[in-house]
C-alpha cells in the first residue's frame, strides 16, 4: 500500500489550488513606478523636442560630454544591478549576513551585496558630480543655452532618484543590524528596494543612450 502524501510542507494558502496573495507594497510600488515612467517618458519628450529645434546647437553642445568616462561610470550604475539582484537572492533564501570569509562572495548575504551596491551607486552619483563640474567649467550651465537645461535637467532629476535609492538601501541595510531575527517583511523590503533600483538603473540606460551616444 502507497504511503499516503501529507501536504505538512505546503503552505495553507497553496492548498486547493489557491495561491499566495502578492505583497501589497509591491504592487504599490509597481504602481508607483509606472507614474514615475510617465514622469521620465515627460522629460525624453521634451528632450527630442528641443533637440529638433535646435539642431545645430546640440551638434556643438555635445562635443563638451565625456563619453569614455560616461561609459565607464553607466557600466559601474548597471553592474549594481546585478549586485543588488544577489541580494534578493539572498534574502529569499532568508540569508541575511555571509557564512564564510568576506573574500569569498559565493557565501555573501543580503547585506553585503546590498552594501557593495550602495559603494557603487555612490560612485555612480560621485562621477555624475564629477561630470557636471568639469562641463560648468567649460561654460555648459543651466541658464547657458536650451541644451544645458535639458540636460541637467534630465540626467538631475535622475540622479535625485538614484539618491533616494541609496537612502532606501541603507534603510534595509540599518534593519539587518537592529533586527534580531530577519523577518518576511524585511525580505520584501529588500524586493521593493529592488524593483526601484533596476527602475533608475533602467532609465539611466535609456538617458545615456539618448544623451550621450545619439548625437
Amino acid at each position: 500500500m502507497r504511503p499516503v502524501a501529507t501536504a505538512t510542507a505546503i503552505p495553507a494558502s497553496r492548498l486547493h489550488g489557491h495561491h499566495d496573495r502578492p505583497s501589497m507594497v509591491s504592487v504599490g510600488t509597481i504602481i508607483w513606478l509606472s507614474s514615475e515612467l510617465m514622469f521620465f517618458a515627460a522629460l525624453f519628450a521634451c528632450y527630442f523636442t528641443i533637440r529638433a529645434q535646435s539642431s545645430d546647437l546640440w551638434a556643438s553642445q555635445t562635443e563638451l560630454l565625456n563619453i569614455p568616462f560616461s561609459t565607464a561610470n553607466t557600466t559601474i550604475l548597471v553592474l549594481s544591478s546585478v549586485t543588488c539582484q544577489l541580494g534578493v537572492f539572498a534574502a529569499e533564501r532568508g540569508q541575511v549576513g555571509r557564512t564564510g570569509s568576506l573574500l569569498n562572495v559565493a557565501k555573501w548575504g543580503l547585506r553585503e551585496w546590498f552594501i557593495l551596491t550602495y559603494i557603487m551607486g555612490a560612485v555612480f552619483i560621485g562621477g555624475q558630480a564629477l561630470e557636471y563640474a568639469e562641463l560648468v567649467h567649460h561654460g555648459l550651465t543651466i541658464p547657458a543655452n536650451a541644451y544645458g537645461s535639458v540636460f541637467y535637467l534630465t540626467t538631475g532629476f535622475h540622479g535625485i532618484h538614484v539618491t533616494g535609492g541609496l537612502i532606501a538601501f541603507l534603510f534595509v541595510i540599518g534593519r539587518t543590524y537592529m533586527a534580531r531575527k530577519f523577518t518576511h517583511e524585511q525580505a520584501v523590503s529588500a524586493i521593493v528596494v529592488s524593483y526601484y533600483w533596476h527602475f533608475v538603473d533602467i532609465v539611466w540606460i535609456g538617458l545615456f543612450a539618448t544623451i550621450y551616444l545619439i548625437k
